[in-house]
């Protein structure tokens, strides 16, 4: 069952993630990633990366207090979980990206997208940890 808390960090991981990622791939970096391959369409399909996201959202939302259960909710806990849970995306992401598609150098691809997925999950994670800061008092 889906919770008020679940439902308000997926509405803000969406929002984070959306005002993130859309200037990041699309407005600022859009010509590196295109020039190494890593986009290759003209125009994204914004269904797929609206499904991802609200796909992480939830998962991420429903994990989170399993948790809380044996510890106190701090937003640095909140933020450790998220990069651990984000760096399974980033593989995905990244590593399983750069080794089935063509992107040259693959090198600069993972450096510009391990900052943005470092930068991604921490504000998600923050945002995370405020929502449940009230769990464990």
């Amino acid at each position: 069952m889906v919770n008020i808390k679940q439902i308000k960090f997926l509405i803000s991981y969406f929002m984070i993630t959306m005002g993130w990622a859309y200037p990041w791939h699309v407005i600022w970096f859009h010509d590196k990633y295109k020039e190494w391959g890593a986009i290759t369409r003209e125009h994204p399909v914004m269904w797929m990366g609206i499904s991802a996201i609200i796909i992480q959202g939830l998962v991420i939302g429903y994990l989170y207090p399993f948790i809380l259960k044996q510890k106190d909710n701090t937003i640095f806990q909140a933020i450790k979980f998220n990069l651990i849970i984000g760096l399974m995306t980033y593989t995905a992401m990244g590593f399983a990206t750069a080794a089935k598609i063509q992107i040259e150098p693959a090198s600069d691809f993972l450096i510009f997208h391990t900052i943005f997925q470092f930068i991604q999950f921490t504000l998600t994670g923050t945002a995370l940890g405020f929502i449940y800061r009230s769990q464990t008092k």
